[in-house]
C-alpha cells in the first residue's frame, strides 16, 4: 500500500536480483516509489561467477527512449523490406535491389555490382565500418550497442512484446511468482508464440537476401524451395528466438567481444552516460518539506536500475555491462522533474568534466584530439583508396594460368608448345568479342602460333556473353628456330585481350617455358 506524502516508510531489505515484487510499496520521496531491486553485478558484490538474475526492465519515457523507438523502426523496416525493393538492371540481370547471388558469385546493391573476384571491396567496407565504430566510441561511447546493434534492436522488440502481453515490470514480476493458472499459461504462451513468429519472419527475411525474394517466398509456402533454404530458415529462426528472447543481456555480457575492446577506444574526454556523484551524493530518501541543503539530489529510488535492460546501477560508475542506451537518463530526468530539481543528474558527460566538477570547476568537451584525429584520418584514407579503386575498376578481368605438368611439349617438327588456361570475365551487360595476341618476346623471334581449343581457325574471335566468365584452353607454339634463340628456360611474355568493340586492351604477364639451350 502506498504511503501518504506526510509519512515515510523505511525501505525493506532489497530483494535478490529484482526477481521478486516488493510486499509493499515504499517511497523514496513523496509520490515517488522506491523499487526493491538489486543491481546485477553490483559494485560491492562482484564475483568471478554469478548465476543469471532475471531482468524485467520497466518502460522508460523520454528523449532517448523515443530515439531508440525511431532507430528500431528504421533498422527493422530496412531489414524486412529491403529484399522486396526492386531495381531494374536490364533483362539479363536480377531486379532485386540488394542480392547476394551465390549461384553467380556476385553481390548487387542498387547500381553497384561486386564480383567474387572483387571481394576486397567488402573487406574495405568492413574496415570502414570498424574505423567508424572506433571513432563514434571515442566520441560518445557504445552508441552502436545502445541503439543499432541487432542484438539490442531485437531484444528491445521482444521486451516490447512481453510488456504488451504481460504488462510492465511490476505486473511481470507478479506473473512470474504467480501459480500456473490459465491466465499465466496463456500470457506466457502468447508471448513465446509471438517471439517465434518474429524469429520466423527474421529468418525468412535473411534468406531472402540470397535469392529473389518473391520467388523464394512462393517456393517456401508451396514446399518446392531448396532444402538448404529450410535448413537456414530453421537455424536463423532458432538463433533469433534464443538470442533475442531467452539470452538477451547475456549475449552482451558474455558472448560479445566489443565490451572488452571498447575500454581501449574511449578516454577521459569521451562522452559517456554517467552519474554525477558530485550532485547526487550523499543520496537517500527525501521527506516532504525537507531541505535539500547538505544532501544530494539522488533519492535512491532506483528508477535508473529498473529501466536498465542490463540490470546494472549506473551509479556504480563505468561498467562492462553498460550499453550506453541512456534509458537511465530518461528515468532520472522524470524523477527530477517531479522533485523540482535540475535535470541531468545522470547525463552524457566526460570523466574529465566529472573530476573537475568535484572541485567546483568544469572542463569543456574536446572532440578534436589525437585519438579522434587518428581514427578520422584512417577513415578518410581507406575511403579514398576504395573510391580510387572503384573509379578505376576494370570491366574486364583476364587471368592466365600456365600448365605446370607438363611445363612444355616438344612437337614433331622440333618446336615447343606451352599450354595455358585463360579466363575472361566480362563485367558489362552486353556481349563482347575479343582477339588474343602476345607481346614481350625478343624482337628476333616470330609471333607464336595461337591455338584455342574448340576453334578450328587460327586467331579466332572469342565472344563472352554479358556478366559471365569464359574459360579457354590456349596453346602457344614456337618453331624450332625461334626456340634456339631463347636465352633462358623461362621467357617472359604478355597475353593481350583486345576488345573488338572499343579496341581497349587488357594484359596479363606470364612466361613461356622451354628446354635450356
Amino acid at each position: 500500500m502506498a504511503t501518504t506524502p506526510e509519512t515515510y516508510i523505511k525501505p525493506k531489505p532489497e530483494a535478490e536480483g529484482g526477481a521478486t515484487a516488493p510486499a509493499a510499496k515504499t517511497e523514496a520521496a513523496p509520490g515517488i516509489e522506491r523499487h526493491d531491486v538489486k543491481a546485477v553485478n553490483a559494485k560491492d558484490e562482484r564475483t568471478l561467477y554469478a548465476e543469471r538474475i532475471a531482468i524485467h526492465p520497466k518502460r522508460a519515457r523520454g528523449l532517448f527512449r523515443n530515439l531508440k523507438w525511431l532507430v528500431m523502426g528504421l533498422t527493422l523496416g530496412f531489414y524486412y523490406l529491403m529484399p522486396w525493393v526492386r531495381w531494374d538492371r536490364g533483362p539479363a540481370l536480377p531486379d532485386q535491389m540488394f542480392l547476394i547471388d551465390f549461384a553467380n558469385q556476385r553481390l548487387f546493391f542498387g547500381p553497384l555490382e561486386i564480383w567474387a573476384q572483387e571481394f576486397y571491396y567488402i573487406t574495405g567496407l568492413l574496415v570502414l565500418g570498424a574505423l567508424l565504430m572506433f571513432l563514434v566510441t571515442a566520441l560518445a561511447g557504445r552508441v552502436w550497442c545502445g541503439y543499432s546493434c541487432p542484438q539490442t534492436v531485437w531484444t528491445d522488440l521482444f521486451i516490447a512484446v512481453e510488456r504488451f502481453i504481460q504488462g510492465d515490470r511490476n505486473a511481470r514480476l507478479r506473473l512470474q511468482k504467480a501459480p500456473w493458472t490459465f491466465d499465466k499459461i496463456w500470457k506466457i504462451s502468447a508471448t513465446h508464440a509471438i517471439w517465434l513468429l518474429i524469429s520466423l519472419l527474421t529468418g525468412g527475411a535473411l534468406i531472402f537476401y540470397f535469392r529473389d525474394a518473391p520467388t523464394l517466398a512462393q517456393e517456401l509456402f508451396t514446399g518446392t524451395a531448396p532444402y538448404i533454404a529450410y535448413v537456414f530458415l530453421g537455424v536463423f529462426t532458432a538463433s533469433t528466438y534464443l538470442l533475442g528472447g531467452l539470452a538477451r543481456e547475456q549475449v552482451c555480457i558474455y558472448m560479445c567481444p566489443w565490451p572488452r575492446i571498447q575500454g581501449a577506444m574511449f578516454d577521459d574526454h569521451s562522452m559517456l552516460v554517467s552519474y554525477r556523484g558530485y550532485r547526487g551524493e550523499p543520496r537517500g530518501p527525501h521527506k516532504k518539506n525537507e531541505s535539500w541543503e547538505g544532501r544530494g539530489d539522488c533519492v535512491d529510488c532506483k528508477q535508473c536500475v529498473v529501466v536498465c535492460p542490463m540490470g546494472i546501477d549506473i551509479r556504480d560508475g563505468a561498467q562492462l555491462e553498460c550499453i550506453q542506451c541512456a534509458l537511465c537518463i530518461d528515468a532520472c530526468n522524470e524523477i527530477m522533474d517531479k522533485l523540482g530539481r535540475p535535470r541531468n543528474l545522470i547525463a552524457y558527460d566526460t570523466f574529465h568534466n566529472l573530476k573537475a566538477a568535484e572541485t567546483g570547476g568544469s572542463a569543456p568537451v574536446q572532440y578534436i584530439r589525437a585519438r579522434t584525429i587518428l581514427y578520422s584520418a584512417l577513415l578518410v584514407a581507406v575511403l579514398a583508396v576504395m573510391t580510387y579503386g572503384w573509379m578505376n575498376r576494370s570491366e574486364l578481368q583476364l587471368n592466365v594460368l600456365r600448365d605446370r605438368n607438363p611445363v612444355f611439349v616438344r612437337l614433331s617438327d622440333g618446336g615447343i608448345r606451352n599450354g595455358y588456361t585463360v579466363k575472361i570475365l566480362n563485367k558489362r551487360h552486353d556481349t563482347r568479342s575479343f582477339k588474343f595476341s602476345v607481346e614481350g618476346l625478343p624482337a628476333d623471334i616470330s609471333a607464336p602460333k595461337i591455338d584455342v581449343v574448340g576453334f578450328k581457325e587460327n586467331d579466332p574471335t572469342i565472344k563472352v556473353v554479358p556478366d559471365n566468365l569464359r574459360a579457354l584452353r590456349v596453346y602457344l607454339s614456337l618453331s624450332k628456330a625461334d626456340v634456339a634463340k631463347l636465352k633462358s628456360e623461362a621467357t617472359d611474355l604478355t597475353f593481350v585481350a583486345t576488345d573488338l568493340g572499343d579496341n581497349s586492351q587488357t594484359r596479363r604477364r606470364t612466361n613461356f617455358r622451354s628446354p635450356e639451350n
